[in-house]
Parts: C-alpha cells; sequence; structure tokens
C-alpha cells in the first residue's frame, strides 16, 4: 500500500438502542477487506493469506446489539495489521529501519503487530515494510480501533460501574491437537482466556464456562490461549474492568480449507445467540442503531 492508497474506515460500531447492561462484544480479527496493493506485496494466494483470519467470528456475534451490547468488529485482517498486538511489537525482520530489541516470542515467531507470517509460519512478503508504511497501518487502522474501544470501555463503566468485554476469535482445529493428553479426554469446543485471572474476575469467568457449558459445548480456560494484548491491556478486575478472549473451534461453524460457513453454522450461530443474551442480561429483542 502507497502513501496515495486510502484506507477505509477501520472498523465497523454497531450500537444497541438501548444498552442494556456492561458488555463490550468486539471480534479484532474477523476483518476480510484485503487491499489489492497489499496482496500484490504477498507471496501468498488470497486463500492463504486468509488463513489467520478468524473468519465469521462477527458474523456468529452479529445479534449482540439486538440483545443490548455494543459490537466493534475490525475491517482489515490480522496479517495486514494485528490488534491483538501492543502497537510497539514492530519485527525488525519485516519492517526496513528497526534495531533488535529483546526477545519476545510473538515478534520472533513472526507474529508482531505487522504480521511476517501466516497460519503455520508461511512468510506473507517477499521482502520488508518501509517504516512509513508500517507506521501509516498503525496510525490509520490500529490506533483508532484501540481508541473506540478504549472508549466503550469507558462508557460502560460510566453508565454501569463495570465494563466486559468479549472479545471474540476462532482457533483452528488442529491448534487443539497437543491437549488431549489423557485417553478418552474430550476436546475443547470454546477456550476462555483469562491470563489466568489478571484480567477477569473469578465470578465473570465462571459465568461464561457455565454458560458455554450449559450450551453443551466443551471449555478449556487458558489453554492453549491465555489472552493477549487486548485482554492485558483493557484487563483491569480492581477497577472494574474485565476482558476475556474467546476462542472458539472453526470447525463447529465453518469449512476451514475453503473458508465459507458450513452447514452447522446459523447453528451455532443460534448457540453464540443464547450465550450473549445471558450474559448481556437482555431479554427481548430491541432495535439496533448502527454507527
Amino acid at each position: 500500500m502507497t502513501e496515495t492508497t486510502p484506507y477505509r474506515p477501520p472498523y465497523r460500531l454497531e450500537m444497541p438502542e438501548t444498552w442494556a447492561g456492561p458488555v463490550v462484544v468486539a471480534s479484532p480479527h474477523s476483518g476480510r477487506y484485503y487491499p489489492w496493493s497489499f496482496l500484490r506485496q504477498s507471496r501468498l494466494d488470497e486463500r492463504a493469506i486468509r488463513s489467520s483470519e478468524d473468519a465469521f467470528v462477527d458474523m456468529l456475534v452479529a445479534d449482540a446489539p439486538m440483545l443490548g451490547a455494543p459490537l466493534l468488529a475490525a475491517e482489515y485482517p490480522r496479517a495486514f495489521v494485528d490488534l491483538n498486538r501492543a502497537c510497539d511489537e514492530m519485527d525488525p525482520a519485516v519492517v526496513e529501519g528497526l534495531r533488535r530489541g529483546a526477545v519476545n516470542p510473538r515478534i520472533s515467531s513472526g507474529l508482531g503487530v505487522i504480521p511476517r507470517v501466516v497460519s503455520g509460519g508461511r512468510p506473507i512478503y517477499h521482502g520488508k515494510l518501509s517504516r512509513d508504511e508500517a507506521d501509516q497501518r498503525l496510525i490509520q487502522v490500529w490506533r483508532p480501533y484501540h481508541a473506540r474501544l478504549d472508549a466503550l470501555m469507558d462508557d460502560s463503566v460510566a453508565r454501569f460501574g463495570e465494563a466486559i468485554l468479549l472479545d471474540m476469535h476462532s482457533m483452528p482445529h488442529e491448534a487443539l491437537d497437543g491437549l488431549l493428553h489423557k485417553p478418552g479426554q474430550r476436546r475443547p469446543d470454546v477456550v476462555l482466556g483469562d491470563r489466568f485471572g489478571a484480567s477477569s474476575s473469578g465470578e465473570i469467568i465462571d459465568r461464561l464456562e457455565a454458560v458455554f457449558a450449559g450450551a453443551g459445548l466443551i471449555v478449556s480456560r487458558n489453554s492453549p490461549f491465555a489472552g493477549a494484548y487486548i485482554a492485558q491491556h483493557y484487563g483491569r478486575p480492581s477497577r472494574g474492568r474485565h476482558a476475556v478472549q474467546i476462542e472458539v473451534d472453526r470447525s463447529l461453524y465453518m469449512n476451514e480449507r475453503d473458508i465459507r460457513p458450513n452447514s452447522n453454522f446459523q447453528s451455532v450461530k443460534a448457540l453464540m445467540r443464547d450465550v450473549l443474551r445471558q450474559m448481556i442480561g437482555g431479554g427481548e429483542a430491541l432495535p439496533m442503531a448502527a454507527e
């Protein structure tokens, strides 16, 4: 992408007509706007570059505003800029003019704020990006998204005395293979990450687990995903700010190879609607307003 290529708005925000409780729903990795100039820079085809995308997660939780909670969804994909990384997690192997700093396992594996690889460690680029181009992605995409999310959390605290961020993600089915150590152990459908109690109160994580389990899903906590930058940054339970990273097994609702919804998609969406209804505390559907 060049300096003359215009950026589109970096997120969609759908607000409920009536905000029913302290829940904020966000989907930072479901963006599917791949600028043509970005695709030209990549060595990957259009399917491979989407392999890190939490495809359709925003659609799974699309009923949140009708149930009384804001829904913030990214427009740009994770391969372009990763909103679940700190803005200073820059990779000198992909951005020109950077010095190597302290060892950071996310950067070392190519998963900094400007990712170097997609799933499976496949390189995205032929060469490096200019520092100016990397900075523009942060200015035009990363900063506005987080400014809006921060404002939503502040607004929730002002309205309700607390904020509960449900940070929605999906995980490749194969990501769970290493979890199955015991004979007969059941593969989790959902992984809840609260950074081992640091980003959310025990009461909220217990409630979330009970709601998902009540919907018939197998739930794991913090393994293999405990929560990354968003949970760490926004989760401050002592200040009434709670953040939980929620990972849903992609195979439940999509064909991972073809990146399309499968025959179970509507059933999983209905299940997620019920989960959100219980967490938000809203009863009947409410009119929706979009920003």
